[in-house]
């Protein structure tokens, strides 16, 4: 049972004349942190620690402590969250930004605990009743077998993150349903969303140079917006592929609706089961980040062989700062599991190196912002039916997932580009 604390136990962090839990973490917590938590920390006996005017952290229960003594770092807190153990009263991505500029501007700096710091530590956590057994992880994380970018592992791997509900990513998305990145080309007030996914299919389909009849393979299509897009308005011929059972549902129903089955075919599997070759243009946007490092230049030899000499292809993918990790225990564990982003020149050199000449890089890095953002205010706006679709934990999942990552973009520790490349044609015979 939560105590309720007036402002000056909250102030001393005393609780009904005995010390509060606040006073007996607060030494263990700045040592390890190397300096004082920018945020104020509300625990389950209403005392606080940290400082700071922003948003409040609250811990809930101590099972929020054992699962961090258990799996220290981003994933037990993460964790945490997730189950509701912590709370944060305000903006939870102002939250995650502050701790992140204290870490980056070095007013924290994490250290590691020698053994009779960690024995103390330990000695603060059972006298606060937070010790005891492994606490099971909330929602669903992903449990991957198997090689790494087998086939089976992969079909797994999509199969946990863009299987979870088509009724999920309809309420979250907007009516084109693309689920990447939008371009943004106006900041009138009835500009949205919808209009910048649109705005970032023609980006696409000028650069292919789609005309009626032209062949296009999407490969990794999630929800058709490209497919549906090109067939409609370009009156191309689309092959789409994807890995995830109710994405090829959904397109396939949708193509049908939209008196499109001259025009598109919907094919769910593997890219390295794509039959043919001869196409004029091939897409894979925000699908190559899941197919691995090592197997990239296998991945960027496919595409070159779908395209005819003289075809065009258009990468849209995420990629990490130079020295930024991407990804993380949390999005990996939670999301996308077996991601890999690499610098955006590593990935156009592997493109070059399977005989594709680049054509251009267009940066759409705070375009993802704007595009999360819109994501997470449809979020916080629905966020009653969003729950009664796929549970509380994993609707939470979604909120952290979207705060992160528009923070990740925001201080360009990652970036999303579009990488346009054409398979040269023959070079001409030499003169006499």
């Amino acid at each position: 049972m939560t105590t309720t604390a007036d402002p000056a136990t909250r102030r001393t962090g005393r609780t009904g004349g005995r010390t509060g839990a606040a006073d007996l973490l607060r030494p263990h917590l700045d040592r390890a942190l190397g300096g004082r938590l920018p945020l104020r920390v509300r625990l389950w006996d209403g005392s606080e620690l940290g400082s700071g005017d922003g948003p409040l952290i609250v811990v809930k229960r101590r099972r929020a402590l054992r699962r961090l003594l258990w799996q220290p770092g981003e994933l037990g807190l993460a964790e945490a969250y997730i189950a509701g153990e912590i709370d944060v009263e305000g903006d939870l991505g102002q939250a995650l930004r502050t701790v992140w500029d204290a870490v980056r501007g070095s007013a924290l700096r994490p250290v590691r605990l020698s053994a009779a710091d960690r024995a103390r530590a330990l000695g603060a956590a059972v006298r606060v009743g937070a010790i005891g057994p492994r606490p099971a992880p909330p929602g669903t994380p992903a449990r991957l077998r198997g090689v790494p970018h087998s086939k089976a592992r992969d079909r797994a791997a999509i199969h946990h993150h863009y299987d979870l509900s088509n009724d999920f990513y309809a309420l979250l998305l907007d009516e084109t349903m693309a689920y990447s990145c939008g371009y943004w080309t106006s900041d009138a007030p009835d500009y949205g969303s919808a209009d910048a996914q649109r705005d970032k299919l023609d980006l696409i389909c000028r650069g292919l140079r789609l005309t009626p009849g032209s062949r296009l393979l999407d490969i990794g299509c999630g929800w058709g917006s490209l497919t549906l897009h090109a067939a409609a308005r370009y009156g191309a011929r689309v092959t789409a592929v994807t890995l995830a059972v109710r994405q090829a549902a959904y397109v396939r129903a949708r193509v049908t609706e939209l008196g499109l089955d001259d025009l598109v075919t919907v094919e769910c599997r593997d890219y390295r089961d794509i039959d043919g070759e001869g196409y004029d243009a091939v897409a894979t946007v925000e699908m190559g980040e899941h197919v691995g490092d090592a197997a990239y230049p296998a991945f960027a030899a496919a595409l070159h062989d779908r395209l005819r000499p003289g075809g065009r292809l258009l990468v849209q993918q995420m990629s990490r700062g130079r020295n930024a990790p991407g990804g993380g225990a949390f999005i990996e564990t939670y999301i996308a599991a077996d991601m890999h982003m690499r610098p955006l020149g590593e990935t156009v050199t592997l493109i070059e190196g399977a005989g594709l000449e680049i054509r251009s890089v267009t940066a759409l890095r705070e375009h993802y912002v704007r595009t999360i953002d819109a994501w997470h205010r449809t979020l916080d706006a629905r966020w009653s039916d969003a729950v009664a679709l796929v549970g509380e934990e994993t609707a939470r999942v979604w909120r952290l997932y979207l705060a992160g990552s528009a923070l990740a973009f925001a201080e360009r520790r990652m970036g999303v580009d579009q990488i346009l490349a054409e398979r040269p044609l023959p070079a001409p015979p030499l003169g006499p």
